[in-house]
């Protein structure tokens, strides 16, 4: 990645201000953050740089404006789009595509329904299409007769390892110290302050911040947190005419292809069109031990799902498969919260499976939280505390 090379680490402190455990999206995103305001971090990670382990690998996120989960995400969103526009000047990439996105399915199934919610309580400008019209404007995408399509204007595309790989950059940059093949193996907290023990050495700061994706619950046993580990599967296609899935001319897009049940995907990006099925993998109980061989019935699984849109992606070659991780909370909203017995300790964000887009404003969030002890976003929805975390 021209531009964004790191450094391995800065200079060691015998105290630092905070420790960030993990750094993926949301951990790479908060020592950014944090060394902005003049921290001396430490960011600690069992893997280096642009591995495969996790949830931050695969050339692309989709990041769309109109939130069909619920409209409290939108506010977050537009501080996100502004983050990553921001990240992108600071590092001279192109981090953000922007061309826009259709959330497809029935008039009355939750992705369309909640779609326009969110646009219609938060004033965003939308376009309801028709098969027809759809066809008109995107000729790849071909959609049967009892289905219509929302088009978020705003809707793209990120690309994570170029993203996370900026705010490493920035991070090291101010100062932080990031150690990498280091993983965290305990901590300890009280009044004063926190020790870690790694690997390596044990380090003390004043605050630690986990990031810790799928191995959160190992880090908080005393928590019993809610959190469940699911093997997401991915597909490149090779469609035959490319041209029709170049991002000028086909956008990401989302399918609710049976009632709660989605799959979505992506442009012709250089391994090709990307496309998977949400939520539809097996909960694993190790994360270090996940299945990564891809079967041929999950892709043929995934044909089938996206054949009332995309005919003829649907009948294209597979021509790679690759594996992630999601930590899924019982209702799919994030944590970002404080430990209840340790508020030196920020737990943060199993973000179920949606989570990237965000990243760039939970950093900000979560430096706010550590340095100020607030935010000016309400995260009672985030809560570890929330009935659907116990």
């Amino acid at each position: 990645m021209e531009g964004l090379h790191l450094p391995v680490m800065a200079v060691a402190f015998s105290r630092y201000d905070v420790i960030v455990a993990g750094l993926g999206a949301m951990g790479s995103a908060t020592a950014a953050q944090l060394a902005f305001r003049g921290k001396k971090v430490l960011g600690l990670d069992r893997w280096v740089p642009g591995h495969r382990h996790g949830s931050s690998h695969g050339d692309s996120r989709i990041i769309r404006e109109m939130y069909f989960e619920h409209p409290m995400y939108v506010p977050l969103l537009g501080r996100a789009y502004d983050l990553w526009l921001e990240l992108g000047k600071r590092v001279d990439a192109k981090l953000l595509h922007i061309h826009g996105g259709l959330m497809i399915g029935r008039e009355d199934g939750m992705l369309v329904k909640g779609t326009l919610r969110s646009a219609r309580e938060h004033r965003l400008a939308y376009e309801v299409l028709s098969p027809g019209e759809v066809k008109r404007k995107y000729p790849a995408f071909d959609l049967e007769q009892d289905l219509v399509a929302v088009f978020d204007p705003r809707a793209g595309w990120l690309d994570p390892e170029r993203c996370n790989a900026a705010h490493l950059k920035l991070a090291a940059q101010k100062g932080a110290d990031l150690r990498f093949e280091e993983p965290v193996i305990s901590w300890t907290a009280d009044d004063s302050g926190v020790s870690v023990a790694t690997s390596h050495a044990t380090y003390v700061a004043d605050h630690l911040v986990l990031c810790a994706g799928a191995r959160t619950r190992e880090l908080v046993p005393d928590l019993e947190l809610d959190l469940e580990v699911e093997r997401q599967s991915v597909f490149w296609m090779e469609p035959r005419d490319t041209d029709q899935y170049a991002p000028e001319t086909f956008p990401i897009w989302a399918y609710e292809y049976k009632p709660g049940h989605i799959c979505y995907g992506f442009p012709n990006l250089p391994r090709g069109v990307k496309a998977s099925i949400m939520h539809s993998g097996e909960i694993v109980e190790d994360p270090d031990s996940v299945n990564r061989r891809v079967s041929d019935d999950e892709a043929d699984t995934l044909k089938r799902a996206i054949a009332p849109v995309l005919p003829e992606l649907s009948r294209a070659r597979v021509q790679e498969r690759d594996v992630c991780l999601f930590t899924n909370t019982p209702d799919h909203d994030f944590v970002i919260d404080f430990h209840p017995h340790y508020r030196r300790v920020l737990i943060s964000s199993a973000c179920s499976g949606h989570g990237f887009k965000f990243a760039s404003v939970i950093g900000e969030i979560q430096a706010d939280l550590v340095v100020d002890g607030r935010s000016r976003f309400d995260l009672t929805p985030f809560s570890i505390t929330r009935s659907a975390m116990r």
